[in-house]
């Protein structure tokens, strides 16, 4: 079982030991089971910090000229979860372009 302080590596590394496991199928059903609990477990885990490292990393960002320029994301915001930023374009029967919806 994964403890809450291991590194990514090592988490990493335990949840490739558990897919092997899986894959070669002689284990019971409870066995089976619970390796897959634990590798989902890990799975999980290892997505969180992926997504926490994301968000401390510099963010490339546009001007409004279409440039990119870097931000650098301050603490306050490592810890928020980010939404995607989604650009809509409302078309209207008149135009003649087509929608892209």
């Amino acid at each position: 079982m994964a403890q809450k302080n291991q590194t990514f590596e090592s988490s990493l590394g335990e949840l490739e030991k558990i897919v092997r496991k899986l894959e070669d199928g002689d284990l019971s059903l409870e066995e089976s089971l619970k390796l897959f609990e634990d590798g989902v477990r890990l799975s999980r885990e290892c997505q969180e910090r992926l997504n926490k490292a994301e968000r401390r990393i510099e963010v490339l960002l546009k001007d409004e000229k279409g440039n990119p320029i870097l931000q650098e994301i301050n603490a306050e915001t490592i810890n928020e979860p980010r939404e995607p930023k989604i650009k809509r374009r409302i078309v209207f029967e008149d135009d003649e372009e087509e929608s892209p919806f």
